[in-house]
Parts: C-alpha cells; structure tokens; sequence
C-alpha cells in the first residue's frame, strides 16, 4: 500500500471535512427543534376539536385521541417519513427524553387533580383512599405480575413482570367521574374514585421506581426496601408542607393580582417536583399531590376575589393540554413501535391475542382489590355497599400516568442490557392496548351498569329540593307576567291570549312541599350535616 503525499492528505481532510459538514447539516435539517411547536400546535388542534365534536356523547375524547395518534404515527411510518415538517416533529416528541416527559406532565396532572378535591370529604374517605392506593396497589401488581410471568410466553423476569404489573395498578377514572357527577349519582362513590386515582398514582409509580432498580440489577432486601419506602414517602411530604407554608405565606403579601397567584402555583408546583425527585431523592409525585391538597386544605383563603375561580380555570386547561399531548404522543408511539417491530405482533399466539387475555387479568385483579378489602371499605367513612363496590371494580380505567411510566421504559430499553427493546415495545403496546379497552369498554358502559343497579335515578331529598325550586321560579315568573299589565308602554294587549302561548306559566297547581322540613333534619345524619353546611360556608366565601 502506497504512502499518501502532503497534498493528497490535505484534499482527504476537506473532502472527510466537507462530507461531515454536510452529514451535519442534514441531521440539523432533519431534526429541526422549532418542529417540536408544529406538532404541539396540531395536537391542540386536535384535541379541540375532539373535544367539541365529542362534547354530548358518550365517548371519551381520550379515546379519540389515542386513535388519532396512532394514525398520525402510522401516516408518518407509513410513508416513510414524508410527512415533510410535521413528521420531524413527530419523531422529535417521540424520540424525547423520558425525564423530561414525566417532569413536563406529571406535576400538572397531579396537582390539578389533589387542588380539585374537596378536603372536607378526603377527610372522610381518607381510609378508604388509603386501603384502595396502598394495598390495593399491592395487590393488584402482585397479581397481574403472577399472570405476566406464569402465563404470558415472553420469558421475562419476574422483575420485569412486576414492572409492568405495577405500571398497570395506576387508574384514571377521568370519564367515570365525570359520568358520575352528570348523572348526579353518589357524591362519596365519585370522591373516593377520584380520591384514589390520585393517591395510586403516587403508590404506582413509588412501586415502579423500586421494582425498576430491581430490574437494573440492584439487589434489595426487605430492610432496604422499608428504608427506601419510607424515605420517599416522609420526604416527600415533609418538602411539599415546607413549600406549600412557604407559598401562602407569600400570598399574603399579593393584593388582588390573580396573575401572580396562579403563577405562584405553577411554579412550586414544578419546583417542589425537581426538588424532591432530582435533589433529594424522594417521590416528585408524592411531594406534588400533597402540595396540592395542603392548597385544598389550607390555601383557599389566600386567594382573593375571583383568584380561587380562575386558578381553578387555570390548571383545568393545564391539565386538558397535558392529557391531549400524552394521549396523542402515546398513539404515535404505539404505531410507530407495531410498524416498526412486526415480527412481534404477526405471530398469532403473541401480542394481539395476549392484550386482550391482559384486559381480563385487569379486570379480575381489580375485582380481588375490592374483594379483598370490601369488609374493611364498609366500615370506614362513609362506608360501600355491593352496588357502588361494582361501579368500584368497573371504574378501574387506565391513563395518563400508566401511558407516561410505558414511554419511560419504552425510552430507557434502547440503551439497557436488562430491558431489551422488543421489550419496551411490549410494554408501550400493552399500556397503550389496556388504555384503549377500559376507556372503550369500561368507560362507555358505566352509564348502563348504573341504570341496570337503579343507582342513576335523582334521590328522594334532591327531587324535592328540584320540585320547589321549580316551584318558586314559576310562582315569580307568573308574579312578573301579572305586573307586564300595569305597564302602560305595551298598550292595550290580550294578556290572558299571549299566557296561553307561554305552557310554563299554565302548569303551576297547588303548593310544594318546602325541602327543609323538620322531619327531614330531624332524620340526617350529623356527619352528613356537618359536610353540607361546610359546603355551604366554602361556596358562600367563594361568591363573596
């Protein structure tokens, strides 16, 4: 081989130098962080318009938008990535850190669902709420991490099926308790849903951090797990009340300026999540749940005029904008890792006939979990009967939370030799799959579960409190029609031809029984008097 001359060395250098140059200027090109706004912009628009299209029936949006996803992802594969700017933005929020995935959306979800609450009623349901998130999460990975690993032909670990157990013990009831509060059922039955939903989240995803250091290879005993439960759940609360003094006390120095306020929240909410997560090491989730009950509880009051109606307005829209992204990231992502990873899913005895096995272990893990605790769901609180313990097991939708933990692992696999890629895919196609069918099917059949267990109709106390007021409305509407008489600029009328015309003013009979009758009081319960007049006095202080 001949020796290369000075001159011929520099000609290879610019030319090696003009390729790179080029490499570079192609791959900035074609990964143009500016497209990251493009899709955020047409998800948006997608959410919206799944929203108002949506809005009176009875799918889910969520629904709508992980389908979307999937298409726009099998679109941007399909076509070999020729969706021009689009696409690169659809790859570049698929291919995002995880990190940053659950430090953008997690603390916005969180607090808005705890600051939501009513105290009041967390109070009551407190143990109920407990027993569900906490041994119930348990229980629920113990059990769909048994059939992962005996019964699903993947040969994972039983880290690994733990792992995906976990993830999968996080519910998201969104479209049951919104269902439940239409159909004016049960106020308990919609408190602790939702109640538990948000503590299972921290349970789940506390859960899923120690089984990932196992599946990491760190070997943990039951000393060091006490320890390390113990610390993320202590430390986390422990920095959320520090925060949350911290941030009222500051608003008692803000007069009037709800821009300030609501920007107060946004950003402890994030800081306390960073500095529990990143710098002490404790559960961010954990840390921003209880910062926003501590507001629920305790914040209320510094937040002056129209500030609590608006923060409220506020970290709605926050937490819509978070679930539009998840569910539509999560779609992508789904497609792109079917397309993508073929071999996996076209076996017939794999994937698609193992997704639906899943779904029924779901099902019966969540009917063990009310099962087991129902004895003990019946003596606390405002206690359970069978009827609101089926809607319990019914309601055990899958979200946000589960979607987030999937693209983790999904992210994290392509770079672990513990976790293979064909696994991440698995997980992300599994969460993605269980999310589709409960909001589907769960979430579409609730309505029809409480008409068949009569648990949709208005109660007894309520449809008398709805007769007068319809009642006293009527009487001063007919009041006002008679003084229209007096009234000398309408000239001479016909007025008992134009009251023919109005049916409302010819269907008052008789008198109504007042609501508040003294046998009524006399029959309710002090505990449920107390919630009602601390209803009263918080709603009072709201509009004053």
């Amino acid at each position: 081989m001949g020796s290369v001359t000075a001159e011929e060395g520099v000609l290879l250098y610019r030319i090696s130098e003009s390729a790179a140059s080029s490499s570079s200027s192609a791959a900035s090109d074609e990964w143009n962080p500016t497209d990251t706004v493009i899709f955020f912009g047409v998800s948006l628009g997608l959410g919206i318009a799944c929203r108002h299209v949506l809005r009176g029936t009875r799918v889910p949006y969520t629904v709508a938008l992980l389908v979307i996803g999937i298409a726009l992802g099998s679109l941007e594969y399909g076509t070999s990535h020729e969706l021009g700017r689009i696409g690169d933005g659809i790859r570049l929020w698929a291919h995002i850190d995880p990190d940053l995935l659950l430090a953008i959306f997690l603390p916005a979800l969180l607090f808005e669902s705890s600051f939501s609450m009513e105290i009041h009623q967390i109070k009551r349901c407190m143990a109920q709420m407990l027993l569900l998130a906490v041994p119930g999460v348990l229980i629920s990975t113990c059990c769909l991490g048994c059939a992962l690993k005996l019964i699903f032909p993947y040969n994972w670990s039983w880290t690994t099926s733990l792992l995906l157990g976990g993830l999968l013990s996080a519910t998201d009831p969104v479209a049951v308790v919104a269902l439940l509060k239409e159909l004016g059922a049960s106020k308990k039955l919609s408190t602790i849903i939702e109640g538990e939903s948000l503590m299972n989240d921290g349970t789940a995803i506390v859960v899923y951090h120690l089984v990932y250091r196992m599946v990491l290879g760190e070997s943990l005993n039951w000393g060091s797990i006490v320890k390390f439960l113990t610390q993320v759940s202590l430390g986390a609360v422990g920095i959320s009340i520090a925060f949350g003094i911290a941030s009222v006390l500051w608003l008692g120095f803000i007069f009037n300026d709800t821009v300030i306020e609501i920007a107060l929240t946004v950003a402890v909410s994030y800081i306390a999540y960073f500095t529990a997560q990143e710098g002490a090491g404790v559960s961010g989730v954990l840390a921003v749940m209880t910062l926003g009950m501590f507001y629920a509880a305790a914040a209320r009051t510094a937040f002056k005029g129209d500030g609590q109606q608006s923060l409220h307005h506020f970290w709605e829209m926050v937490a819509y904008i978070a679930n539009t992204l998840i569910f539509i990231l999560s779609g992508v992502v789904i497609a792109e890792g079917v397309l993508s990873s073929g071999n996996i899913f076209h076996n017939p005895g794999h994937a698609w006939g193992y997704l639906f096995l899943l779904y029924i272990f779901i099902q019966l893990s969540r009917f063990v979990v009310v099962g087991v605790l129902y004895p003990f769901l019946q003596f606390f609180g405002y206690g359970l009967d069978w009827k609101e313990a089926t809607i319990l097991i019914w309601s055990g939708l899958r979200g946000a939370v589960a979607l987030s933990l999937s693209l983790f692992v999904k992210r994290t696999s392509d770079s672990l030799i513990y976790l293979s890629s064909e696994t991440g895919t698995l997980f992300v196609f599994f969460t993605g799959g269980i999310v589709l069918l409960t909001l589907i099917v769960n979430g579409s059949t609730t309505q029809f579960i409480l008409h068949l267990l009569d648990m949709d109709r208005v109660s007894a106390t309520k449809k008398r409190i709805l007769n007068y007021t319809r009642y006293v409305m009527l009487s001063k509407a007919l009041k006002a029609f008679g003084d229209l008489g007096d009234d000398e600029e309408l000239g001479p009328v016909d007025w008992p031809i134009v009251k023919t015309y109005i049916a409302s003013l010819n269907n008052l009979e008789g008198s109504c029984e007042h609501p508040h009758s003294a046998s009524e009081a006399d029959n309710l319960d002090p505990n449920n008097l107390k919630d009602i007049r601390i209803r009263l006095l918080n709603e009072t202080e709201e509009l004053s």
